[in-house]
């Protein structure tokens, strides 16, 4: 059966997506699905005629494949601009952000650690365990009121904590922003 219809295949296929590489790798895929069909057991009356309609299917999905592709691609002058993008994992796996990342989330958890006991406690039941400020009133002995501001004293902790770290960050990164910027000139 290969002998017999390939150069035909190959032939048809070819004028059909105007690449023989391509038009190969779809026999190729055309004479395994056929091959494998009777493998598993179904009777094949016309092997022709299936191998032609395996083949056209094959061509139906390169296309439908090709329209998505071009679909969901970027424009070729934004590929151009944003190949070292493209080539860089996330920001966030990066040695560097990592690390800040660390180094921020130990010093915020060192300002909650700061904060007085209550207002500790009803921040962590508030923000961690997701309880609503009438729960943690309830549990801790104290108004609603006492509750909301225990966690406004809390949160404008940690909003300082984080302000200072980050000027801090911008100040340490400057010196190494012009170097880095001078090596690349």
């Amino acid at each position: 059966m290969f002998e017999r219809y390939y150069r035909e295949l190959l032939s048809f296929l070819s004028r059909k997506v105007s690449d023989r590489a391509t038009a190969a790798d779809m026999v190729q895929e055309s004479y395994a699905r056929v091959y494998a069909a009777q493998q598993a057991g179904e009777p094949v009356r016309e092997p022709r005629a299936l191998l032609y309609r395996t083949a056209r299917n094959l061509v139906i999905d390169q296309g439908r494949r090709s329209e998505v592709r071009a679909r969901y691609a970027e424009p070729e002058d934004d590929m151009a601009s944003d190949e070292a993008d493209n080539t860089l994992g996330p920001t966030a796996f990066e040695p560097d952000a990592a690390l800040a990342s660390q180094q921020m989330v130990n010093t915020i958890l060192a300002a909650i650690d700061r904060l007085p006991p209550r207002c500790r406690e009803a921040f962590i039941l508030h923000k961690f365990d997701g309880l609503a400020h009438a729960e943690v009133a309830r549990r801790m002995g104290v108004s609603v009121k006492m509750v909301e501001q225990h966690v406004k004293n809390a949160v404008a902790a940690c909003r300082r904590c984080r302000q200072e770290v980050e000027e801090g960050a911008s100040t340490a990164a400057a010196p190494l922003q012009r170097r880095r910027k001078r090596d690349h000139e």
